[in-house]
């Protein structure tokens, strides 16, 4: 630990770490908490806006539609701006991209400050669309920036930290809605512009920090800015054992840069590498996170806490979501990603079975719900500790260069289609399966997991060639005459 924090202060890297977090995915996670609190505000303010431009009352009907559009344009701003995430980081760079990303952002706080007193929630839609872009697009560019510029001995630790100013910024939405803060209606377009704020910090001070030293070499070829890079981050040293694995990836990639998503696909060498982010992707969307964010607030009121101090409640799962990000980035590299990835999906799993019970069980005693609120914070505590920290490294450590930013615009659509298409069935869910729909979420946990135990091979202090050459020792086998497949793996 004393090595890593000696690390950490050795050179700018702390400091760069925090203005990029702050920058980063502390936006997604404010603006996912924020909005909540202020909806009622906002869909008055749509129906008095609406009778003010067109001279009659709006029925509820059109209040709702455009209410849900406010909803559904973030998440399709996000998908947006992760598919333009290889084109952008292609042609400005990790830094030039995020910088770009901070200044849309400054757009769409101003726009979204003004909609209140212009009366234009045509405005509100614009300003959620590029909100949603922003998130998108620089959750994607933290991620890559972070892995691409940190020693592999203390990669995960680093790149894990996009992970915790997410937490962050989830708990500072929490925070910020409180009435005594800003949760009131007259505070409502001042409240959803606050984290633009530390885009304009990240804005002054990000351009004194160079850009991510793989890309620098592997990309624009200049070893001596890359040995430069490393120097101002991490502090003194010639990095000789760093830039042989950059020099060598480079020789291995020859002149094929960003590839595309289709090339990434299509490469038959990469399907085990696509097959997990797929699976691992596409189980965290449907792991039941959402689905527990969702039930909270009733279920609090259901085990006897007061209305009125239910968001205190949830300000304590925002914390300890922080908490645990923050413990799990001192364990990642001496327990690894594997074991606390399977472990995750594991415990959120069981967690999930329980939780049906109690919901079921709910009325035979009034201890239930108390159990129910734990298992919340339980469940919180896994996904923490485990998919939500590991998966944003995945795609910097399965793939190389070349194919490693199609492989962000490919997590990145998994992740915002996927959110997208929750949004939209889990309300039918609920109405048909009620209590029992934990229970799919526990099956798509249990499935994570034994994929991960099975197939995932470790990447902690790996390279992308190496880690690629774990993958190639995964094959399916068979014998022609019995149709029997086997599927070997040294793990």
């Amino acid at each position: 630990m004393k090595n890593v924090l000696k690390e950490l202060v050795g050179g700018k890297a702390l400091i760069f770490i925090i203005v990029l977090g702050l920058g980063g995915s502390f936006q997604n996670g404010f603006h996912l908490t924020a909005i909540s609190s202020p909806s009622p505000y906002i869909q008055s303010f749509i129906n008095s806006s609406w009778t003010y431009h067109y001279g009659d009352v709006p029925g509820e009907k059109t209040v709702t539609f455009i209410w849900s559009a406010v909803v559904a344009l973030y998440a399709f701003g996000g998908l947006i701006g992760s598919m333009t995430f290889r084109l952008l980081t292609s042609h400005l760079g990790r830094k030039g991209t995020m910088l770009l990303n901070s200044t849309i952002a400054v757009v769409a706080s101003v726009i979204m400050y003004i909609s209140k007193p212009s009366y234009s929630f045509e405005l509100i839609l614009v300003a959620r669309f590029l909100f949603g872009f922003i998130a998108g697009l620089g959750g994607n560019v933290h991620v890559i920036y972070l892995g691409e510029s940190s020693p592999k001995k203390i990669r995960g630790m680093v790149t894990l930290t996009a992970s915790t100013f997410s937490s962050l910024g989830k708990l500072a939405g929490q925070f910020a809605v409180l009435r005594e803060i800003l949760g009131r209606e007259e505070w409502w377009n001042i409240l959803l512009c606050i984290p633009t704020f530390f885009c304009v910090v990240q804005l002054a001070v990000l351009p004194f920090f160079p850009d991510a030293p793989r890309y620098i070499l592997i990309e624009k070829g200049n070893t001596e800015q890359c040995r430069k890079a490393l120097q101002c981050l991490w502090g003194p040293g010639d990095y000789k054992l760093e830039i042989e694995d950059m020099s060598e990836e480079q020789a291995f990639i020859g002149e094929e840069h960003n590839k595309s998503l289709l090339d990434l696909l299509k490469d038959k060498h990469l399907r085990w590498p696509v097959l997990s982010l797929l699976v691992i992707t596409g189980c965290i969307q449907f792991s039941g996170v959402s689905a527990v964010t969702v039930f909270s607030f009733n279920i609090f009121l259901e085990a006897g806490i007061p209305e009125d101090k239910v968001r205190y409640v949830t300000l304590g799962i925002g914390a300890s979501e922080v908490i645990i990000s923050i413990t799990c980035g001192l364990f990642i590299e001496s327990v690894g990603r594997r074991a606390l990835m399977w472990t995750g999906f594991g415990g959120m799993s069981v967690i999930m079975a329980l939780i049906t019970v109690t919901l079921y069980l709910k009325d035979y005693s009034p201890v239930i719900p108390y159990i129910t609120v734990i298992l919340i914070f339980l469940f919180i505590i896994f996904h923490e500790a485990g998919p939500a920290g590991i998966a944003p490294s995945l795609a910097n450590e399965l793939f190389i260069q070349s194919y490693r930013p199609a492989a962000f615009v490919f997590t990145g659509f998994l992740r915002w289609l996927g959110f997208t298409i929750l949004g939209f069935i889990f309300p039918f869910l609920i109405a048909v399966l009620k209590s029992l729909s934990f229970v799919l979420f526990s099956c798509v946990c249990l499935i994570a997991a034994l994929y991960v135990f099975f197939i995932l091979p470790e990447t902690k202090g790996k390279t992308p060639l190496e880690i690629s050459r774990e993958f190639k020792n995964i094959r399916v086998c068979g014998s022609s005459k019995e149709d029997v497949m086997c599927l070997e793996t040294k793990l």
